[in-house]
């Protein structure tokens, strides 16, 4: 099986000795993503803004690898308070459709740059 690291500048450059995601096969793995902007480095104030620069940068991150959305067939949400549900929920909503993928939501205690939300994915095409 061939593994090809994926980066690129339209995402936050990791902050760790690791990639913005690995292609194993047919698998991407796309690491976990907070709402940088990677051009300004601006983190939103609120959840909102937020999780949709955290989306915008795990889009990103899946077309440089030739994926999209529709290929996530997990995912995992990180958040630091669980009232943001809600909210994270309605915004990432909008990137599926009925076919959305298997996913868990987490509450954690606290997360890099104080950020209130941070999402990973898996994709895969056959």
């Amino acid at each position: 099986m061939s593994k090809k690291i994926i980066n690129t500048d339209l995402s936050p450059a990791p902050i760790g000795p690791y990639n913005q995601a690995v292609l194993a096969g047919n698998t991407l793995y796309v690491s976990g993503q907070v709402g940088i902007n990677p051009v300004t480095g601006e983190i939103g104030e609120d959840v909102s803004s937020q999780a949709e620069q955290v989306l915008k940068n795990l889009e990103n991150i899946l077309k440089e690898a030739g994926y999209s959305f529709k290929d996530v067939v997990k995912s995992t949400i990180f958040l630091r308070d669980m009232a943001d549900f809600a909210a994270v929920n309605e915004i990432y909503g909008k990137c599926f459709d009925e076919n959305a993928p298997a996913r868990e939501t987490v509450a954690v205690l606290g997360l890099p740059r104080d950020v209130k939300v941070e999402i990973s994915m898996i994709a895969w095409k056959a």
